[in-house]
C-alpha cells in the first residue's frame, strides 16, 4: 500500500550529512575503499518497477556508486563517496522520483509502519462497507422480472450506487491514482498504473450510464464491479503488507531490541540515561526483562540471557560476575552491573545487523530476471488492454470498455514481481532466528544445488577452544621462555591453536615478549623479529623443523622455531565437535557428498575424518591447495560449499559456490563467507541446506503459479468472459497466494 497520501514529502534532511549523524544507518563500505554504505527504507512502493525507478534515481546522482533496493523488503542499499556526493542529495533524488526514503534504523520508522497500516485498514474498511452497500442497490437490478421495477427505482438504485462509490474512488483508490499520476509525470509505468486506468474506466462509464442512459456508453452500470475489485485488492495487499512485514520480521525484531535508555552509575547512585549517551568504560546496571545496551563483562549479580537471535541458542545462558554479556541479549532473572567494553558499531549486535540489513536489500538473479521483466511486462499490459478494446469496440462502447477493464486488472505482474524475494526474505529471517546469518540472499539459491560440502578441520568440526598440554624446547631452554616467545607472536592472530598459546602464558603468568614486524602468513604462521633475529611460529615446514623430528602425526602440535631451526614444540587438545558426526550423516542423507581439507599434518585430519563419519580427508593443505582441490572438483561439474572459520581460508570461501564462516569465534567483519553460523551448531550446515532446498522449491511453486494464473486469465479477460469484480479477485488471491506460500518458510 502507498504511503505517499500517507506522509508528506518533507525536504530532504540536511542535519543527516552530519558525519555525527551517520552512525544511526551509514558505516563504512567493506568493498568500497573510502566510501560509506548506507540503508533505507522507501516508503511509497510495492512492487518490481517501483523498486527500478528506486535504483535509477539512486544511481543518477554522482557519487553513488552503488545502489540496490528490494521490492519486497522495501529497503535499499546505497553505496556512496562522500567526497563526491551527501545524504541529503541522493535522499532529494529518491524525493524528486517519487518516493520517500528514510534511514532504516530510525526509531520513526516503526511508527510510520503502523501509521501505514491503520491507514491501508481504513481504506479497506470503507471500500467493504460502500461494497456491500452498493450490492444490496445493485441486487434488485439483477433478480426482478420484467416490470417488477419502474425506471424511477432502477434509476435511483443507480444515483445511490454512484453516491456510494465516490469515497471508494476518492479515499480508498486514492492510493492507485496517486502512484499512476506520479508514474505519468516522470514517464514510466508501475504496477498502480493499469489498476487505476481500470478503476478510471469503470467509474467513467457507469457514470455516463448513469446521467445518460441513453448515451453512446449505454445504459448498464458496473459500481458493484468496482467497488468489488477495489475490496478484493485493497484485501490483498492488506494481508500483503502483514505477511510481508511478518517475515521480513526478524530483522527488525533484531534492530528493534536495544533500549532506548539505560541506568548508569554517576559515581554516587545510578541514574538512567539515553544509550546513546554510553561510553567504553561507563559502569550501568540492566534490570530483569531488559536488554544489554553494548557488549560488557558483568561486575556484579549473576543472571540468566536470553541470546537466542545473536547466537541461535534458545536455551537461557548462565552469566556470573567476569563473564561477558552480548548487547540485544536479554537480561531475564536478575539485575546485573557490568563495565561496557564495545558500543556502536564494534558490537557483536551491530555486525549482525549490518548483515542482515545488507541481505534484506539484495537481488539474487531470478528476483533480478522479475525485474527486467516487470517493465516490459506492464507496456504489453496496456498494448493488449487497447487490442482488447479495438476489437470489441463494434460490440458496444460500454462493453468493450470493460473488457479494457478486466485485462489492465486481471495481467497484473504482482505475483511475478513477489514470487522470489518473497520466499528468500522468509528463509532468511527463519534462518537469523536460528542463528545462521543470511548475507547474500543468492545463497540460497546456489546452496539448494549444492552436491558436495567441504569441510575445515580446526575451529569447524572441531571446537574452537584448545588448550596447551605440554612443552618440549631445545636443549636447556626453559619452557616459560619459549612459551613468552611464542606468546609474543601468537597474541597477534585469532587462530585457535594461538589463542590457546595465549591462553596458556596467562595462566602461567609468563608475559610475552615484545617482538617487532609481527606478521601472519595464511596457512603456515606467524613470524616476527627479536634482539637475536627472526622467530616463527606455527607449521613444521614453517618452523624449519627436520623431517621426523619432534614430529607426532597423531597430536594437534604447534612449532616455535628462530635462526637455528626448531626452538619447541606445544602439543595441544583438541576435540571433536559433539554434534559433528550427526551433522554428516544428516548431510550424507541428503544425497551430498562430504570432504574434509585441513592444514593438519595426513595422520591428524584422518583421525578426525573417521570419528565424524567422512571418507574422503586430506591433510597438509595450504590455502592455495585447498583452492585448487575446490576447483577441480567445481571442473568436475559439482556444486561445492565451503565450511570454514573464516580465519585463514578467504579464497577458498571466495571461490566456492557457497561458502559458511562457522563458530562464534569468528568476528562478523569477515566478509568473504555467504552465510554465517553464529551459534556453536554444526548441525546448522544441514538445516541450512534442507531450508535452501525447500525454498527453492517454494520459489518454483510461485513462479509457475503465476505464469499459469496469466496464461489461463489473460486469454479469459480477452475473450470477454471475465467480468472485472472477477479479475479484481484473481488479481488480489495470486499476489495473496504468493506471499502465504512463502510466509510458510517463516515457520518450523
Amino acid at each position: 500500500m502507498s504511503a505517499n497520501l500517507a506522509f508528506p514529502l518533507p525536504p530532504a534532511p540536511v542535519w543527516l550529512d552530519d558525519p555525527t549523524e551517520w552512525a544511526t544507518f551509514t558505516q563504512p563500505s567493506p568493498q568500497w575503499p573510502d566510501c560509506q554504505e548506507s540503508h533505507l527504507l522507501i516508503d511509497g512502493m510495492h512492487c518490481a518497477a517501483c523498486a527500478l525507478s528506486v535504483e535509477q534515481a539512486l544511481r543518477a546522482v554522482p557519487g553513488v556508486q552503488l545502489a540496490e533496493v528490494g521490492a519486497a523488503s522495501r529497503r535499499a542499499r546505497v553505496v556512496w563517496s562522500a567526497a563526491h556526493t551527501q545524504p541529503s542529495a541522493w535522499l532529494a533524488a529518491v524525493e524528486r522520483a517519487g518516493y520517500n526514503a528514510i534511514p532504516a534504523l530510525d526509531g520513526p520508522e516503526r511508527a510510520r509502519r503502523k501509521q501505514e497500516q491503520r491507514r491501508a485498514l481504513w481504506r479497506w474498511l470503507v471500500a467493504g462497507f460502500c461494497m456491500l452497500q452498493v450490492m444490496m442497490y445493485a441486487m434488485p437490478a439483477y433478480v426482478a422480472g420484467p416490470g417488477e421495477m419502474t425506471d424511477d427505482m432502477a434509476q435511483l438504485m443507480r444515483w445511490a450506487s454512484w453516491v456510494l462509490t465516490l469515497p471508494v474512488l476518492v479515499f480508498s483508490c486514492g492510493p492507485f491514482f496517486a502512484n499512476a499520476w506520479r508514474d505519468v509525470r516522470h514517464h514510466r509505468v508501475s504496477m498502480d498504473l493499469p489498476a487505476a486506468l481500470g478503476m478510471a474506466v469503470t467509474f467513467a462509464v457507469s457514470t455516463a450510464a448513469t446521467f445518460d442512459p441513453q448515451g453512446v456508453l449505454g445504459h448498464e452500470v458496473y459500481f458493484d464491479s468496482l467497488t468489488m475489485f477495489v475490496f478484493f485488492l485493497l484485501t490483498g495487499r492488506w494481508l500483503e503488507l502483514r505477511l510481508r512485514d511478518r517475515t521480513a520480521g526478524a530483522l527488525e525484531a533484531l534492530i528493534s531490541r536495544l533500549p532506548d535508555s539505560v541506568e548508569r552509575w554517576d559515581g554516587t547512585a545510578f541514574t538512567r540515561v539515553a544509550v546513546r549517551r554510553l561510553r567504553v568504560g561507563d559502569h550501568i546496571r540492566v534490570l530483569p526483562g531488559e536488554a544489554f545496551p553494548a557488549d560488557g563483562t558483568l561486575l556484579q549479580g549473576r543472571t540468566q540471557v536470553d541470546e537466542a537471535l545473536l547466537t541461535g541458542e534458545s536455551t537461557p545462558l548462565g552469566r556470573a560476575v567476569g563473564e561477558p554479556v552480548l548487547a540485544g541479549s536479554y537480561n531475564l532473572s536478575a539485575p546485573v552491573e557490568l563495565h561496557v567494553d564495545r558500543l556502536g558499531e564494534s558490537t557483536r549486535f551491530a555486525q549482525i545487523v549490518a548483515l542482515m540489513a545488507q541481505a534484506a536489500s539484495q537481488k539474487p538473479r531470478l528476483a533480478q530476471l522479475a525485474d527486467r521483466v516487470a517493465r516490459p511486462f506492464l507496456v504489453g499490459v496496456l498494448l493488449a488492454a487497447a487490442l482488447a478494446g479495438v476489437l470489441w469496440w463494434p460490440s458496444g462502447p460500454g462493453h468493450a470498455l470493460m473488457v479494457v477493464v478486466a485485462v489492465l486488472v486481471v495481467t497484473c505482474p504482482c505475483a511475478l514481481s513477489l514470487a522470489t524475494p518473497a520466499a528468500l526474505l522468509a528463509a532468511a529471517g527463519r534462518l537469523a532466528q536460528s542463528g545462521v546469518l543470511v548475507r547474500r540472499l543468492q545463497a540460497l539459491e546456489n546452496l539448494a544445488q549444492v552436491d558436495t560440502v567441504v569441510f575445515d578441520k580446526t575451529g569447524t568440526l572441531t571446537q574452537g577452544g584448545m588448550a596447551v598440554v605440554a612443552i618440549r624446547t631445545r636443549g636447556s631452554m626453559p619452557p616459560a621462555v619459549a612459551l613468552g616467545l611464542a606468546a609474543g607472536l601468537a597474541g597477534q592472530s585469532l587462530h585457535p591453536a594461538s589463542r590457546a598459546v595465549v591462553a596458556a602464558a596467562q595462566a602461567q603468568g609468563v608475559v610475552p615478549e615484545q617482538l617487532r614486524q609481527v606478521e601472519e602468513v595464511a596457512g603456515q604462521g606467524m613470524r616476527g623479529m627479536d634482539a637475536l633475529g627472526r622467530v616463527t611460529l606455527g607449521s613444521a615446514a614453517w618452523c624449519s623443523v627436520p623431517t621426523g623430528f619432534e614430529v607426532n602425526e597423531t597430536l594437534r602440535q604447534v612449532y616455535l622455531g628462530d635462526g637455528l631451526g626448531w626452538l619447541a614444540t606445544f602439543d595441544l587438545s583438541e576435540d571433536v565437535r559433539p554434534d559433528a558426526r550427526q551433522a554428516i550423516q544428516a548431510l550424507q542423507a541428503a544425497g551430498v557428498r562430504v570432504e574434509l581439507l585441513s592444514g593438519d599434518l595426513g595422520a591428524a585430519a584422518e583421525r578426525v575424518a573417521e570419528q565424524v563419519g567422512i571418507t574422503v580427508a586430506r591433510g597438509g593443505c595450504t590455502p592455495t591447495a585447498k583452492l585448487l582441490h575446490l576447483q577441480a572438483l567445481q571442473r568436475q561439474g559439482r556444486h561445492v560449499a565451503m565450511v570454514g572459520d573464516g580465519l585463514n581460508d578467504g579464497p577458498v570461501l571466495a571461490a566456492a559456490h557457497v561458502s559458511f564462516a562457522f563458530g562464534q569465534a569468528v568476528p562478523l567483519a569477515q566478509r568473504q563467507a555467504d552465510l554465517v553460523v553464529t551459534g556453536d551448531t554444526l548441525g546448522r550446515v544441514p538445516q541450512t541446506l534442507l531450508m535452501a532446498r525447500r525454498t527453492l522449491r517454494v520459489v518454483r511453486q510461485n513462479l509457475a503459479w503465476a505464469a499459469g494464473y496469466n496464461a489461463v486469465c489473460v486469454p479469459l479477460a480477452l475473450a470477454g468472459w471475465l467480468p472485472a469484480w472477477l479479475a479484481g479477485l484473481g488479481m488480489a488471491l495470486s499476489s495473496l497466494l504468493v506471499v502465504l506460500n512463502a510466509a510458510r518458510l517463516s515457520r518450523n
